[in-house]
Formats: structure tokens, C-alpha cells, sequence
């Protein structure tokens, strides 16, 4: 009798295929588990990557970038080069999962599911839902296409609307999955309005799909829009076979997002549906390839094709944790950036200030190539900040120095050039035809310039040591060897 309660048990509780794709998608997406640990975000090579699903780039586990935040930056950028690689790797989740993505490898959407069932009244999907899951293409056209071309283009300014001001994985997974590591409790100091405004939004939004079924996948997030736009003909996802289906609607009636039709735009390939049709005439499939049908078989299906579907299986899963085995093994300990010491072994007891000897105040910058510049993931590397001003002679004379001993040191140092906030010629558009290695900012507000105890004098080197300690900040030029020198210093 025990045993008999403990198997039905376990055929109600037991994973389905698809949760257990979801939990392998998303220890596959943050397959840097030694970020969880440290509270330092993955660096390495496979970063520049786009992963399929929606998955946030400062995530501490995170080992690619998140195909939405690449889009915005590529789109940001548009007036100085194209973002063709991804534009392509955009369209070839497209074409060959579309929305399948959403349904079986999104991290996030894993997430709401597991919220939505928490058990609290529900709402079910109406005409209501339906014409509020157009808004996503709004969102899409506003923040991820449009602000990031018009700020890109008119004020050379790089702008990821939708993840500075709207998206949760960022503040959920980025974060506040860096704010929850100790190694990170001097965070706290930067929290601003900003923050504030999306740790509201990502409540409202985790509320939310605690009473709609995914709420975030069926009205705001614009990456789902792009994928269903695919729909229609990728090649991963639900197929009807129309010659059996008799258009009873069961299908529709239980899907729980704002479908018209099994397979438009708005499904996600789940393939809940198959299990609801009484003719089996929904599978899903890989082209010609059956990949998944309804517990009872698909109707049609010959003796051998349950044999069959049973031998593909094992091998894909076989294949599939071949790779999460080696993704873990070569995030974590095989690849040079997995190899830098963490960032609590450089840790100092320096108090804060701009003097020898001292550590500076921590500070973000946004560059001009959309990535950040943040002093507190600078511990392990020797550090130059560089100030000056297109204006400047002396600054402008000395910019290819710094820019050769930033490629002749590679991931062990770390550099930023820092514009005067007194801007007379566009410092983007005088920096096109320049081919420098290292990342510039403008210091918009001064907010760097008085961290470091500047006067404004330019040019001004600012270096710190791998513990994040000065030691040279002075106004005036360097030479080559004096910038060799002070590299040599910081590094002891």
C-alpha cells in the first residue's frame, strides 16, 4: 500500500520533459557557477555570445549576453558600425526555434511559471489579455528599437532603454543576485531612484504572474515579439496535421497564452496542447523529425515509432549533458578567465580617499561603446584612469600610449579614458577614426574628477594597484616608459 501511494505520488509530482529542459536551459545559460560564489560577473570570450533565451549579461552566473541587451547596444551604436552578428544570430533563433525559445529554454520564463503556481485565484485569458499582448510590440518599437537608434544616432549617446528602465531579469538576476553576495556590500552606496524604480517594477511584474499565467511573456517582453514573428515557419515547434484536425478548439481553449490559432504568434510551443486533442493531430517537431507527441501516441504513428522517438531521445539527452558537463567544467575551471583569483583575495583595508595609499570611492561609467565601466570589477588588475579632453594637446598626444599598453597587457589590466565634462568638440565623432583599444566615458557631472581629487587640469593618470589602491595620481603627460613603469609598480 505504501509503495503503491509513493508511485502515484510520483506520477503527479514528477518533472515533465519540458521542466526539465527549462532547468537544464537555465543552468546552461549561467553556467559560471563560480559568480554565485565570488559576486563577479563571467569575462571571458564566450561573453560576446548571445544565448537564446532571456537571460540577464550582468547576471553572476551568466556565460553569454542576453540577445536583447546586444540588440539595443548594436542598435545604440548604428552611426559607427553595423551590429550584423547580432541581427544574424537574432534571426537564426528565429528561423529555427521562434518561440520555442520562450516555452523550453528561457530562464525567466521558467521563473514565472514556477511563480504561477503558487496557488491564489487565477485570471484567465480574455479578449482583455489578448489585445493587451499587442503592447510587447509597443515596447519593442519604443525602447528596443526606437530610443537606442535616436540616442545613438542624434546625441552619440548609447542608451539600452528597455534594460536601463523596464526589464526585471536585469534587476533581478543582475542586481540583486549581486547585491545578495557579501563580497558586494559596498553596492549598497550606488542605489539610486533607478534602482528603486525597477525593484517596483520587478515586483509588480512578479505579482503579476502569480495571478496571469506569464504575464511578462504575453505583455511586455520584446524579445517574445521578435520570436513570433518566426512562428509561422520555424523549423523546432508545434505542428498540426491539418488532415486530422477536426477544429474542435480544445487546443486553444486550454493554452494558457493569447493564441487564435496553435502555432501563431503568440504560442510558445509548450505543446500542452497536444495532450488536449482528441484526434493527435499535434506533435512537435524538428522538420520531418518528430521530436514529441501526446501520451497516448500520435495517431497514424507506425509499430516502430515509439522505439524510435525513445532511441532519439536518449541520444539528445546524452548529447545535451555532455555539453552542460563541459560548459561547467570549462567555465569554472578551464577557461583563463575562470582562472583570475577572485576578487575578495585583493581585498584592502585602505580607507577611501585619492592619496597614495588609498582606495578611490567606487563609480560606474557608461561607455561609449555601451559596455560599463565599474571600478569595484577592476580588483585583481592593475587600473589606469585616464582624463582628458579633445581641447587638450598634451591629452590627445598621449592617448596611443595608453592604448598600446592596454593591448600589450590583454585581461590584466584594466582602463578607461574619461572625458572632461566641458565638451567642445564631440569626442565620439573625434574618436571615430581612431583606432585606441581602451573604453571612454565622458564625466558627465565631475562625479569621477572629484573621487579622485581632481582640479581639472588636464591631462590627469590616475593608477591603481590590484587591490584597487593609488599609487601614482598626478596631473601632466606621460611617456611610454613612465606608463611601463607604473604598470610594473601596481603590479607587485
Amino acid at each position: 500500500m505504501d509503495n503503491s501511494m509513493k508511485i502515484s505520488w510520483w506520477q503527479a509530482h514528477k518533472p515533465t520533459t519540458r521542466r526539465l529542459v527549462q532547468l537544464y536551459s537555465a543552468l546552461l545559460h549561467n553556467a559560471y557557477l563560480k559568480g554565485f560564489i565570488t559576486g563577479r560577473i563571467y569575462t571571458g570570450n564566450a561573453k560576446y555570445a548571445c544565448v537564446p533565451g532571456f537571460n540577464c549579461y550582468s547576471c553572476p552566473g551568466a556565460a553569454g549576453s542576453c540577445p536583447l541587451g546586444s540588440i539595443q547596444n548594436a542598435l545604440a551604436s548604428a552611426g559607427h558600425r553595423a551590429g550584423w552578428y547580432v541581427l544574424g544570430i537574432i534571426l537564426l533563433y528565429g528561423v529555427i526555434l521562434g518561440r520555442t525559445v520562450c516555452g523550453w529554454l528561457c530562464p525567466l520564463g521558467l521563473i514565472q511559471e514556477l511563480l504561477h503556481k503558487i496557488p491564489t485565484p487565477k485570471i484567465r485569458k480574455s479578449r482583455v489579455t489578448r489585445a493587451v499582448s499587442w503592447l510587447k510590440y509597443v515596447i519593442l518599437a519604443v525602447f528596443v528599437i526606437a530610443l537606442p537608434l535616436i540616442y545613438g544616432l542624434r546625441f552619440q549617446v548609447p542608451l539600452p532603454a528597455f534594460c536601463k528602465y523596464i526589464c526585471p531579469a536585469g534587476t533581478f538576476e543582475g542586481a540583486v543576485g549581486h547585491l545578495a553576495n557579501p563580497a558586494n556590500v559596498s553596492y549598497y552606496s550606488m542605489l539610486g531612484v533607478l534602482f528603486t524604480r525597477k525593484f517596483v517594477i520587478m515586483l509588480v511584474i512578479g505579482l503579476a504572474c502569480i495571478f496571469c499565467y506569464r504575464s511578462f511573456c504575453r505583455f511586455i517582453c520584446p524579445l517574445g515579439a521578435i520570436y513570433g514573428l518566426f512562428n509561422r515557419f520555424n523549423v523546432i515547434g508545434v505542428k498540426v496535421d491539418a488532415d486530422r484536425c477536426n477544429h474542435c478548439g480544445a487546443c486553444v481553449r486550454h493554452c494558457g497564452m493569447d493564441v487564435r490559432c496553435v502555432g501563431d504568434h503568440e504560442c510558445i510551443n509548450c505543446g500542452k496542447c497536444m495532450d488536449v486533442c482528441s484526434q493527435g493531430a499535434i506533435s512537435i517537431k524538428a522538420g520531418r523529425i518528430t521530436l514529441k507527441v501526446p501520451a497516448a501516441g500520435c495517431a497514424g504513428d507506425p509499430p516502430d515509432a515509439p522505439a524510435k522517438r525513445r532511441k532519439l531521445g536518449r541520444t539528445i539527452w546524452g548529447a545535451a549533458l555532455a555539453l552542460l558537463c563541459f560548459a561547467l567544467v570549462w567555465f569554472n575551471f578551464l577557461d583563463p578567465a575562470a582562472k583570475t583569483a577572485p576578487a575578495e583575495s585583493y581585498a584592502s583595508e585602505a580607507p577611501v580617499g585619492h592619496e597614495t595609499g588609498q582606495q578611490l570611492e567606487d563609480f560606474t561609467l557608461q561607455c561609449y561603446d555601451g559596455s560599463q565601466f565599474h571600478l569595484a570589477d577592476t580588483r585583481g588588475k592593475v587600473t589606469f584612469i585616464n582624463f582628458w579632453a579633445t581641447y587638450c594637446t598634451p591629452c590627445v598626444h598621449e592617448l596611443p600610449y595608453f592604448s598600446e599598453l592596454y593591448k600589450e597587457h590583454g585581461d590584466d589590466i584594466a582602463m578607461v579614458a574619461v572625458h572632461s565634462k566641458l565638451v567642445t568638440d564631440d569626442p565620439v565623432q573625434f574618436l571615430a577614426d581612431k583606432d585606441f583599444s581602451m573604453p571612454f566615458a565622458t564625466d558627465t557631472d565631475d562625479a569621477v574628477m572629484n573621487i579622485v581629487g581632481g582640479t581639472g587640469t588636464l591631462p590627469q593618470t590616475v593608477v591603481l594597484n590590484r587591490k584597487g589602491e593609488v599609487v601614482y595620481n598626478q596631473a601632466g603627460s606621460v611617456t611610454p616608459e613612465v606608463l611601463a613603469a607604473l604598470y610594473d609598480e601596481a603590479s607587485q
